[in-house]
C-alpha cells in the first residue's frame, strides 16, 4: 500500500560526519492518549519494500530506523510533516493478537496513499479521514499473527528516542541545497528550517520540499553550514551550529551535536 520514491535511493550509502558531543533541548513533548485505529502491513519479512519511501530517508538501516517503521494514512502523514514521528501501538480485541498484547514502537517513514476505488471499511484503509498504520511486516509480526492481514489497534504518539544529534543528508547542486532531516528526537517532526553559511550572509529560510526534506535556493558551497530546525508539533527551535566543514560535499550526511529531547 505504501508509496515509495526512487529519488532517495542515493541515500542508501549514507556517510555520517560527526561534529562532537551531543546536547539536547527540551522540546516539551509528552506521550499522547491511547486512540483506536487499525493496522495492516506491506512487503515481506525482509522489509525491502519499506526502503526509500515518501519521507526520503532512503535505506532505513543506514539512516538508523531499521524495520520498526510505518506508512501513515493521509490524515496522520500531514503532507510530510508527520515524517519521523513515533508511535506505540498494541493489537486489541481480536484472536490474531499475541498473548499479553505486546506494545511495539514504530517511526513514520512513508505514506500509505488513499485508494478511492475501495470503500474505507473494505480495503481503502488509508482513505481520509481514517487514522491507519501500514507497518513493515517485521513490525506487524511483533504484535499479531500476520495471517490476519488487518487488526484493530490502540495507538498513541510518543516522544522519539534517538542516539546522537540531528542528521542532514545533503543533495542538490551549486545553486540549490536540498537537506533531508533525520534522527530527530522529541516530537520527531520538522516544521520549519533555516540554513546559514559561514560567510557574511544571514539565515536563509528553507521551504518544505516533500517528506522530510527542505530546500534553499542559494549558493552555499565552500562555507561551513549551520541549521536552525523547528519542531512542527511543539514549535521548539534548536540551533545546530557548524554542522558541516567548509569542504562539505553533496551526497554525504552530516551529524550535528544537538537534538531535541
Amino acid at each position: 500500500m505504501a508509496a515509495s520514491s526512487t529519488a532517495t535511493a542515493i541515500l542508501a550509502a549514507l556517510v555520517v560526519c560527526l561534529t562532537g558531543a551531543v546536547t539536547t533541548v527540551d522540546a516539551g513533548f509528552a506521550a499522547m492518549q491511547w486512540t483506536p485505529a487499525h493496522a495492516t502491513f506491506y512487503g515481506d519479512e525482509t522489509a525491502s519494500e519499506t526502503m526509500g519511501g515518501a519521507c526520503g530517508y532512503g535505506n532505513l538501516y543506514a539512516s538508523g530506523y531499521g524495520t520498526d517503521t510505518a506508512a501513515l494514512s493521509t490524515t496522520l502523514f500531514r503532507d510530510g510533516y508527520g515524517c519521523g514521528t513515533c508511535y506505540q501501538m498494541r493489537c486489541a480485541g481480536t484472536a490474531a493478537c499475541y498473548r499479553g498484547s505486546p506494545v511495539i514502537t514504530v517511526t513514520a517513514t512513508n505514506l500509505c496513499p488513499p485508494n478511492w476505488a475501495l470503500d474505507s471499511n473494505a480495503g481503502g484503509w488509508c482513505n481520509p479521514p481514517r487514522a491507519h498504520f501500514d507497518l513493515s511486516k517485521p513490525a506487524f509480526m511483533k504484535m499479531a499473527d500476520w495471517h490476519a492481514g488487518i487488526v484493530p489497534v490502540m495507538y498513541r504518539r510518543v516522544p522519539c528516542v534517538r542516539s546522537g544529534g540531528l542528521r542532514f543528508a545533503l543533495q542538490g547542486n551549486a545553486y540549490w541545497l536540498l537537506a533531508y532531516v533525520m534522527n530527530v528526537a522529541g516530537a520527531g517532526d520538522v516544521g520549519d528550517m533555516w540554513v546559514k553559511g559561514g560567510g557574511a550572509g544571514g539565515w536563509v529560510r528553507m521551504s518544505h520540499n516533500w517528506g522530510a526534506s527542505y530546500q534553499a535556493f542559494a549558493q552555499l558551497g565552500g562555507q561551513a553550514l549551520s541549521f536552525k530546525v523547528t519542531s512542527y508539533t511543539t514549535g521548539q527551535t534548536v540551533l545546530a551550529a557548524g554542522v558541516t566543514p567548509p569542504s562539505w560535499c553533496l551526497g554525504l550526511t552530516y551529524q550535528a551535536n544537538v537534538n531535541f529531547s
